[in-house]
């Protein structure tokens, strides 16, 4: 029989540097795993929840409140929750959303979701801008300090963890209208659901393929270009499909990779990848477009990126877009072919519309 949130119920959350947060606990009651992160963004925890790039993450939600505004069963970027777990300051039981459905508590607990609130989030996202990302645990059904440790000790690193494979498709389906003008063949790593739907509304008909497609299986689908999709994981724990996308640039036809995608794009080129110290992510990350010099506020999702060395050695690409935060790459094209690649989400919803131009200039190159 599931275990029920109790609302008094002592939870646990120890890090990987030996501290340990207590709160209560929120959702299914148990035990969870996982790198913890932050987002900063105050509203979108349904979307955020269900992002498939979160997969193997403990996400930590800067924000007040969660749950405030319940659960619509149309906010969602996959079929299901892909967080490890949720860690938030105030979890709201209750809802006042006319839309919603049910609760983030009955969600949780759908979905098998482990979680603490309580916890003083403020200083927790400061220690981990402090340390880094690593790995953590929460309990609800062992309050055991060094038996969660001991748990603890035997999760692997996100580096090197290739991730993209426990959320890919595992058949081809079909999005959109087959009338369309336009033809995309999507490689899904993880894809948002909102990516999809900002080609079909771009009059766009796509066929969405496992990540591990032969090319000679895409291109039967005479696709007008590709789209690389978000996804989890470290990128350099994925040499086939890194592989598989140089190939599919070779083909000359217009490429778009996001996230997961734009980073295995660069090392289809010969750019390296590396794990940031925190990440980032929330809705409100300013980035440079460096071909129009105008600024965009953008959502962001990612723990690795991509090498700035790497791509100015490389004669055959350019910089376009770069985080005003700290410099890192947030966006790369190849100079003769009709290929590029941004490291944010264009797509975000909720979120900033300042980057939709990108699935325009996408359209507008097929």
């Amino acid at each position: 029989m599931q275990a029920k949130y109790q609302a008094k119920s002592k939870a646990l959350l120890v890090l990987q540097d030996g501290s340990v947060f207590e709160g209560k606990a929120a959702g299914k009651l148990g035990t969870t795993t996982g790198e913890i992160c932050f987002n900063t963004g105050m509203s979108g925890y349904q979307e955020i929840f269900t992002d498939p790039s979160y997969t193997g993450q403990i996400i930590v939600m800067a924000n007040a409140h969660i749950g405030n505004y319940g659960v619509e069963a149309s906010d969602v970027e996959s079929e299901s929750v892909k967080i490890s777990g949720m860690i938030c300051k105030k979890f709201n039981t209750g809802f006042s959303r006319a839309r919603a459905s049910v609760s983030l508590q009955t969600y949780f607990e759908d979905n098998n979701i482990v979680s603490i609130s309580d916890v003083d989030t403020r200083a927790l996202v400061r220690r981990i801008r402090d340390k880094g990302a690593m790995n953590c645990i929460i309990s609800s059904d062992n309050l055991s300090v060094e038996d969660l440790k001991k748990q603890l000790y035997a999760v692997p690193s996100m580096q090197g963890l290739e991730l993209s494979s426990r959320v890919s498709t595992t058949h081809v389906y079909t999005v959109g209208e087959q009338s369309a003008k336009y033809k995309v063949a999507v490689l899904d790593f993880g894809v948002k659901k909102n990516i999809l739907r900002s080609l079909t509304q771009r009059n766009c008909y796509l066929k969405v393929f496992p990540m591990k497609t032969p090319l000679e299986e895409l291109i039967a689908f005479a696709p007008d270009g590709f789209m690389l999709s978000n996804g989890p994981g470290d990128p350099g724990a994925m040499p086939q499909e890194t592989e598989l996308i140089k190939q599919i640039v070779a083909t000359g036809k217009p490429v778009f990779g996001i996230c997961l995608g734009h980073q295995l794009l660069a090392q289809s080129q010969g750019v390296s990848t590396y794990k940031m110290h925190a990440g980032h992510r929330g809705i409100n990350h300013p980035v440079k477009n460096l071909i129009t010099g105008k600024c965009e506020i953008t959502s962001q999702n990612h723990g690795f990126t991509v090498n700035a060395d790497d791509i100015n050695k490389n004669e055959a690409l350019e910089i376009t877009h770069v985080n005003l935060n700290d410099n890192t790459i947030e966006g790369i094209r190849l100079k003769n072919k009709p290929v590029f690649s941004v490291q944010y989400h264009p797509e975000a919803c909720p979120g900033p519309h300042d980057s939709r131009y990108l699935f325009d200039q996408f359209v507008n190159s097929l």
